[in-house]
């Protein structure tokens, strides 16, 4: 058997209307398009990608994502062209967005090229150009 990618990633927000704000502007930017948009989750595809926020319990409301605890680290969006790194740099700084390290070249492979950037729970969110197939076929 061989998967054939991953189907979805859904991320839990505690606020809600905070997170929501910004996936609506960062998601269709990268071309996504919402299939879902409810009082508590938005939901969005393209480009072989589906990606969704839905609001968390209401007890964990206020808590912040820790990257070093267990579970999620971080989520990268692949990119078609190093200069959509860029673009996408000059588009969240134009939203307000927190960037960790703005667009760099990395040893992770040859012409590895991304910008580090972070939603408004915290969770970290990568952007990367490889050049050719990088791993993935």
């Amino acid at each position: 058997m061989e998967i054939n990618g991953i189907a979805h990633t859904m991320l839990t927000a505690g606020d809600f209307g905070v997170s929501r704000a910004f996936y609506g502007q960062l998601l269709p930017f990268l071309g996504l398009t919402a299939v879902l948009d409810t009082n508590d989750t938005y939901y969005c595809v393209g480009g072989r990608t589906a990606l969704g926020v839905r609001a968390g319990d209401p007890q964990g409301s206020g808590n912040r994502f820790d990257q070093g605890r267990a579970g999620l680290h971080h989520l990268c969006f692949r990119l078609r062209q190093r200069e959509d790194v860029d673009e996408l740099h000059r588009f969240l700084v134009g939203i307000g967005a927190h960037i960790v390290h703005p667009p760099q070249e990395d040893g992770w492979a040859p012409g590895y090229y991304s910008i580090l950037f972070e939603d408004p729970e915290g969770i970290r969110l990568e952007a990367n150009f490889v050049p050719g197939k990088g791993l993935l076929s």
